[in-house]
This record gives C-alpha cells, structure tokens and sequence, in this order.
C-alpha cells in the first residue's frame, strides 16, 4: 500500500496536507524518515510514525454514537447539523457514514463506519437483523398491542398501502414499550403505534442484535469500537433481554416518574 494512501486511511489529513508533511520529513517508517508519498509499506507491520505518533492501521473504523434529537442521519448537508458533525476532527476520517438512519427527532443508538460490507449485512431485509426501540407513549400500553404487531400491521400513506413485517412489542412500564423491528420504514414506530391508537412522544433506539446503547454514554458522545464488537450487532437478542436492559438502565431516561 502507499504511504500516502495509509496515512490518508487512518487519519483526517487531506491527501494534499499528507503529501506535503510527508516531503518535509514529518513521517517515518521503521525509525526512518520517509519522504516520498509513493512509497510501498506492508499496513499491517510497517511502523509508521506522523509527526512522532505513532498511526495504528485499522482496515475499518467504527464508532458507536448515542444520537442526540434534532440533529439529521446524513454525511454532510449545508443547512442542518449531521451525525458526522458530532464527531471529533481527528475522528473525521474519509468515507465514514450513518450505517442506517434515525429520524432526526429520534435518539439513541447509530452505528458511524466505513465497512459497507457490514452495513449492507447489517440492513439488508434478508439477513433480518433486528432493531431495538424503547418508545413512552402518550396512552398506557395495552396487550393487544402484542398481537396486533405480530400479525404485521398495514400502514397508510395517502392513497397507498403498505405491509409491516411481523413485529414483537412488550411493555416495560405502563407507558414505555420496547419494539422489535427487522425493517426500517419511514417513522415506522410512530406510525405503528399511531395505527393502533396511540401516540409516540419519544423514541430511543437501544439496540441493534446484540449490541446495545451504553446507558453511560450521554446524547451527542461516541465510542470507538472494536469489529469483533460491531458483529455482535448481527447477532439478534430475544426480547425479554432487552426490556429487561430498558427497565434496568433506561425506564427513567425521558422522566423519573414513569410508572
């Protein structure tokens, strides 16, 4: 691999800042300053120092981010604060994207990588990967809610129709439930709960398979995670852990007193 191309993998820089400290001796490879941006290293044993630091070589990056309301699921956009936005500038690497999407007054749970391998994997209706959301709604929660998700339920939207998958809902208090999702419709959620005679006043996705939402990661913070931890999110829990998760960590995320 290039040396230009590693460094530009693994860190923020430009191409042209990289070519530029690179000739000016900034960079080292095995103790040596290189200074041509052509050179070939070997990523995964090469040494390699910028600015005498050391650049650890990773060939994805991973950051799981608790995604605050009001801020959109984009890369970039001109008017409007992105999940990318959020992240620290040595963070911002090249290629990182929202793997999957939140509506922008949703919180919780956004996986921020530049793997599409994994992201395909991870949202492709074929592979069934499921999405946890723990939504508090304005109405108590009724039993029938359970079966009716089940079933999958048929969403309006002006003239047309369409067809949910089969869902699983359980209570976890009166007025929060925990949903299971294998798809990702628009405000799917609401639009459900709506169709059944309730409303959503907040939604928080708190996990995706296996991984889950840390309950000390406050809105707005990330993590930088690991790939053999990523892949646990393609591995899908049974619901009852997960509202046991809820109860335990997140019955009093929106207020004290929910019941």
């Amino acid at each position: 691999m290039r040396l230009d191309r590693f460094l530009s993998g693994q860190t923020a820089f430009s191409r042209k800042e990289l070519t530029a400290m690179i000739r000016s001796g900034a960079v080292t490879v095995g103790g040596a300053v290189i200074r041509k941006p052509e050179s070939q290293i070997d990523p995964e044993q090469a040494v390699v120092t910028l600015r005498g630091e050391q650049i650890a070589y990773a060939a994805h990056h991973y950051y799981l981010l608790h995604k605050p309301a009001g801020v959109i699921t984009a890369s970039r956009d001109p008017k409007q604060k992105t999940v990318l936005d959020l992240l620290r500038p040595e963070d911002r690497l090249p290629n990182l994207f929202p793997s999957g999407r939140l509506d922008i007054d949703t919180e919780g749970l956004l996986l921020i990588t530049d793997d599409g391998a994994l992201s395909h994997q991870m949202l492709s209706p074929k592979h069934h990967v499921a999405k946890y959301y723990l939504a508090r709604l304005a109405e108590p929660f009724r039993e029938e809610y359970t079966e009716l998700f089940r079933r999958g339920m048929i969403l309006r939207e002006g003239d047309g129709e369409e067809l949910c998958q089969p869902a699983e809902c359980r209570a976890v208090s009166a007025h929060l439930a925990v949903l299971e999702l294998h798809e990702g419709k628009y405000h799917q959620v609401k639009r459900m709960f709506a169709a059944a005679g309730n409303h959503v006043e907040n939604l928080l996705r708190v996990g995706i398979g296996e991984l889950r939402l840390p309950p000390d990661l406050a809105s707005g913070s990330y993590l930088h995670i690991f790939n053999k931890d990523v892949y646990s999110a393609l591995r899908n829990s049974d619901i009852s852990e997960v509202c046991a998760f809820c109860a335990e960590y997140y019955s009093s995320y929106w207020i004290k007193d929910c019941k």
